[in-house]
């Protein structure tokens, strides 16, 4: 059966990937602030700080659910 789960099979990295495409860096450092994406922003930065930090992952994740959305 498959899933519904826009995030079944999605790697953190593909998701941020696909959010710096879409919005970029400034954008999504307006919409999440968190230091990693205002500050010398990088795709491997951001993986450290989101494998780390459980709140920051939840919101980044909603944020990509909402931009397949759009």
């Amino acid at each position: 059966m498959e899933s519904n789960d826009p995030l079944h099979g999605k790697t953190l990295e593909t998701i941020v990937t696909h959010l710096v495409a879409h919005h970029g860096w400034p954008t999504l450092g307006a919409y999440i602030n968190i230091r990693c994406f205002n500050y010398d922003p990088s795709v491997k930065s951001s993986l450290k700080f989101l494998r780390k930090t459980p709140w920051a992952r939840q919101r980044v994740e909603e944020l990509y659910v909402r931009s397949l959305e759009e």
